[in-house]
């Protein structure tokens, strides 16, 4: 492991350790030259996931584009980057426990949904309102109005 302070490419672990949730190992490191200590997590290493685009197109699965997306849906309102984090978990855990190598966006947006409508309806609404393009103020109020039937 390459020390981030001095360059080195000689260090040692302190320390290791689960993370709260069971996904990582948390190592605690020094460098052998310069002395300085630093955090890795190590993540086992998965096939990578294509997404399948409306257009037939493909591209990896990029968790940080899925993450931008509920943040935005989620501007202004009071929802912590760490449940938008686990949400986004939860979707990949989802995709991987698919065991599937390619997955189409209309499913990763279908997931993102049901994680929004978890966390916060204004929230779900925007988000919606971009994934399903609504056409129209029918359209959204149709989405409204399912979504007010199924909280009563």
């Amino acid at each position: 492991m390459k020390c981030p302070f001095c360059g080195y490419f000689d260090t040692k672990v302190n320390d290791s350790r689960p993370t709260d949730d069971d996904s990582k190992i948390r190592r605690r490191r020094e460098c052998l030259k310069c002395g300085r200590r630093f955090t890795t997590y190590e993540v086992v290493e998965t096939a990578p996931i294509m997404v399948v685009k409306k257009d037939g197109s493909r591209e990896m699965f990029d968790r940080a584009k899925l993450l931008n997306g509920l943040v935005r849906a989620c501007e202004k309102r009071p929802i912590s980057a760490e449940r938008l984090d686990e949400a986004v978990d939860s979707i990949e855990q989802a995709i991987l426990n698919s065991m599937q190598r390619e997955v189409a966006s209309s499913e990763i947006g279908s997931l993102a949904m049901d994680e929004l409508k978890k966390i916060d309806d204004v929230a779900y609404v925007r988000f919606a309102s971009v994934y399903r393009e609504f056409k129209d103020i029918n359209t959204f109020m149709d989405e409204l109005k399912s979504m007010l039937s199924h909280k009563n």
